[in-house]
């Protein structure tokens, strides 16, 4: 949800410190602009607060980039997230109407068999304001005919995560399992982005489901970053061997990704001030609901980027060689925010800096939902504007693929 009234808070402009400070000069002269946080932040004359400085090289990638838009599919009723599948084909979750579809790289949105695991799928989602059929993910290391999917369902009393196995032949989704289930739901903030990462384990971003205390309460599953295996179960060497949690202090994260340092992201909506860009540590506390933006503030793990509400509210995120991309619902565009010198970065064993976060599709396709990176480059975005919020066209909602350019 863009925004919605919770108990007190802090946010970056009410604490002071550095980041704090830079904020706070924002807010004396209206919407703080996006900033991007360097190890050190410090204010300029104009109460921005400063970038890394870039690194020595001319590589085009570091400045920004130009975007060529293809509608691949449309006519999508609320899709909330895709899963790439062999043949360039994505299987693509339809919040409202609990079920899955197939897009072909042509276009041809084929809706899974509606017999088996996809009826029991419906049967046990209940679709309500922001819930429903949310995150998928398909292991890649799958071959052969059949692929293993991860699903997040909204039901009558809880979010939960199950795995089935999809036939690619039939479109037959069978051996439905429920794997974790417990994670608090609501008619918002419901989380559901799921990822399966570069160690193999499946991430769960879980929202704090409209009450604020589920972020902080180490025994919730709410307003939590989960880590767990296959089975469903806490995933070796989390910070607390018998929990699933990961990381916790989040309102609502729905996207999720890492970049070739193996830094984890995510997004994260705020209440009424300021999105979030996150790099994610095992354990660390990203401080809601006592914190919203950058707050400096001794616990608490501040963001890397920031935008006001208005500007962002940022669900699916993708990374690719050169930036982190947030699709934007509210602010109806897509964030780039560049990874300065990646490959030398990675070359040398360091995380590579962030440069001046950039607005792509600003105003063109509506709503933004979710953003996957492509084997090329490219990137592929599902727009969202039949989701009860937006303003949709005739052939709405769409699946697009980005081609981006450094430039000059």
């Amino acid at each position: 949800m863009d925004s919605i009234t919770a108990g007190p808070r802090r946010s970056g402009t009410a604490i002071a410190g550095s980041a704090g400070l830079a904020l706070l000069l924002l807010g004396c002269t209206g919407s703080p602009d996006p900033g991007v946080v360097s190890p050190s932040p410090t204010a300029s004359a104009s109460g921005t607060v400063s970038a890394p400085p870039a690194p020595s090289g001319d590589d085009p990638w570091d400045g920004p980039a130009t975007a060529d838009v293809e509608v691949v599919a449309q006519e999508l009723p609320v899709p909330w997230a895709m899963a790439p599948l062999p043949g360039g084909r994505f299987l693509v979750t339809l919040r409202d109407d609990a079920g899955l579809a197939v897009v072909s790289p042509e276009g041809d949105v084929v809706p899974l068999d509606p017999s088996g695991g996809a009826q029991q799928l419906a049967d046990q989602t209940a679709p309500d304001g922001e819930g429903g059929l949310l995150g998928v993910a398909v292991d890649p290391e799958d071959t052969g005919p059949t692929r293993t999917v991860f699903l997040y369902r909204t039901g009558e009393q809880d979010n939960a995560v199950l795995r089935a196995e999809l036939e690619l032949d039939s479109l037959e989704l069978r051996d439905l399992t429920t794997i974790l289930d417990g994670i608090p739901k609501a008619s918002n903030h419901n989380g559901g982005r799921l990822a399966l990462g570069p160690d193999g384990h499946l991430y769960v971003a879980a929202g704090d489901a409209a009450d604020t205390t589920n972020a902080q309460d180490p025994e919730s599953l709410g307003g939590k970053i989960l880590r767990i295996t296959p089975d469903g179960e806490p995933a070796p060497g989390n910070p607390d061997p018998g929990s699933p949690v990961w990381s916790l202090g989040h309102r609502n994260v729905q996207g999720l990704g890492w970049d070739a340092s193996g830094r984890m992201f995510a997004s994260e909506f705020g209440q009424d001030q300021l999105d979030e860009l996150n790099v994610i540590e095992p354990g660390a506390n990203y401080g809601w609901p006592d914190v919203e933006g950058p707050g400096g503030e001794a616990g608490f793990t501040d963001p890397v980027a920031w935008w006001p509400t208005s500007e962002a509210s940022p669900s699916g995120l993708a990374v690719t060689e050169e930036a982190v991309y947030l699709a934007s619902l509210r602010g109806e565009r897509l964030w780039r925010v560049p990874l300065l010198g990646e490959s030398s970065a990675v070359a040398a064993g360091e995380s590579p800096g962030f440069g001046e976060p950039q607005a792509l599709l600003e105003g063109e396709f509506g709503r933004l939902r979710a953003v996957h990176a492509g084997p090329d480059g490219e990137l592929y975005v599902l727009t969202n504007n039949t989701d009860g919020r937006g303003s949709p066209a005739e052939d709405d909602d769409r699946l697009l693929r980005v081609t981006l350019t450094p430039a000059g």
